[in-house]
């Protein structure tokens, strides 16, 4: 496909982005939802069940710095895309030349293909406790029915994705939340877990993991297309509404994923540790339905259901959007789909162990995540992309400080697995 075409926004993602009259606050709501599935995916349902079990109460101080640093990237991925007209991909596929683009594509795609892996995985994970069904067919399952949820935005536009997306967000709110209620969490405990602490290398590991794969690089991409496919080009004048609106749209949304990420570890900590089996997240779901009962139990399969599939279709418009920006050629997002699904049928095919495969998907994302963010703070600074919109100083050096933070501690995370440092 030739370069001209690549202003033209392709059906998949094309803009619902309305006419120009000044609607409420409320009405502009939506796409931070969207990027916070990324947030709850069963990636990190695996790594807060296992913080819980193995650390207890220790490591709730990262869950809640995850969620601020995520609050500031997403604003941020927001405001560029509100800003200048264009998603993180598409300002960089105009910039980098033929063979950088495709260099810079080959890891982002890495990325999405990983997403898609845990996604799928969980899902399929889900389906096995809920029904019993092999993971394999599970997964097929869970590919078709992200396949038509993607349909509803191809074909029905962003806004009734929108609203399936955040109706499935509040299943895996409820889901997860459940436990709350019925389990014999010490808040006291708790509540000093607040307080930064680490107890050997294993807990560095896990740390890095939680916090590396928390601020996932897909949701980066994805959030900035999010909101030029919703807004579209708006008149200037409308910027300074649709930045307030995009920070409450942020910090509604990750208010709820990180409430539900704490959740897990809280439960975790009160209802797995020291239980044996509980290294897996069939083998947390079997204790959690023992100790508190067979309905929350229930609630945990089917919000580690409604986490896959939606994770799922939200990272393969992730994928979408990277393709299209990079790549500039018009796939449609069910095609983008059926190639990253490939590689999680083949693990669930070849009977490899599901949790680890999910542990490795992280590893790969930990990889991804500087090529995102240190783009997206450069950019978001510039005066020549943002205009008067660019990051103030302030700004800046939090943005400098949580890029740095979470590439620091993935580098240590992959430094010790590389040791074999358990």
């Amino acid at each position: 496909m030739h370069e001209a075409q690549s202003s033209r926004k392709p059906k998949s993602l094309r803009a619902g982005a309305g006419g120009k009259k000044k609607v409420s606050t409320f009405m502009l709501l939506g796409p931070a939802f969207v990027a916070a599935i990324a947030y709850v995916d069963p990636g990190n349902v695996a790594a807060n069940l296992t913080a819980g079990a193995e650390y207890g109460y220790l490591l709730v101080w990262v869950l809640v710095a995850a969620n601020l640093i995520a609050v500031l990237v997403q604003y941020l991925s927001s405001k560029l895309g509100l800003v200048s007209g264009q998603s993180l991909p598409g300002i960089l596929g105009g910039r980098l030349g033929k063979k950088a683009r495709l260099a810079y594509w080959v890891q982002a795609e890495a990325v999405a293909v990983a997403t898609d892996l845990a996604e799928v995985i969980g899902g399929a994970i889900a389906l096995k406790i809920l029904f019993d069904l092999p993971l394999l067919l599970g997964g097929v399952i869970v590919g078709v029915v992200s396949l038509v949820l993607l349909s509803i935005q191809s074909t029905r536009g962003q806004r009734p994705f929108e609203s399936v997306i955040m109706t499935l967000l509040g299943i895996i709110a409820v889901g997860f939340l459940a436990g709350l209620f019925v389990g014999d969490v010490d808040w006291g405990q708790a509540a000093g877990g607040i307080v930064p602490g680490l107890d050997g290398t294993n807990s560095v590991v896990l740390a890095a993991s939680m916090l590396g794969a928390t601020v996932m690089p897909h949701a980066i991409y994805l959030h900035s297309a999010l909101s030029v496919d919703r807004h579209g080009r708006r008149p200037r004048s409308a910027v300074p509404q649709l930045l307030r609106a995009s920070r409450w749209d942020v910090v509604l949304s990750l208010i709820i994923a990180g409430s539900v990420n704490i959740a897990m570890l809280l439960v975790a900590a009160s209802s797995l540790r020291g239980q044996v089996g509980t290294d897996t997240i069939e083998g947390a779901h079997m204790v959690v339905s023992a100790n508190l009962g067979e309905l929350v139990g229930l609630f945990f399969g089917i919000g580690l259901l409604a986490s896959g599939l939606a994770s799922s279709a939200v990272g393969s418009y992730a994928g979408a959007a990277i393709m299209q920006g990079l790549l500039r050629v018009d796939i449609p997002i069910v095609w983008q789909r059926a190639v990253t699904m490939i590689p999680a049928f083949i693990v669930l095919g070849i009977g490899a162990d599901p949790t680890w495969s999910l542990v490795i998907s992280q590893v790969v994302l930990s990889l991804g995540i500087p090529f995102a963010m240190i783009p997206l703070v450069k950019l978001t600074a510039s005066r020549a992309v943002m205009g008067e919109y660019a990051n103030g100083r302030g700004i800046s050096v939090l943005a400098i400080a949580a890029s740095g933070l979470i590439i620091v501690l993935n580098v240590v995370l992959l430094v010790l697995l590389a040791l074999g440092i358990e």
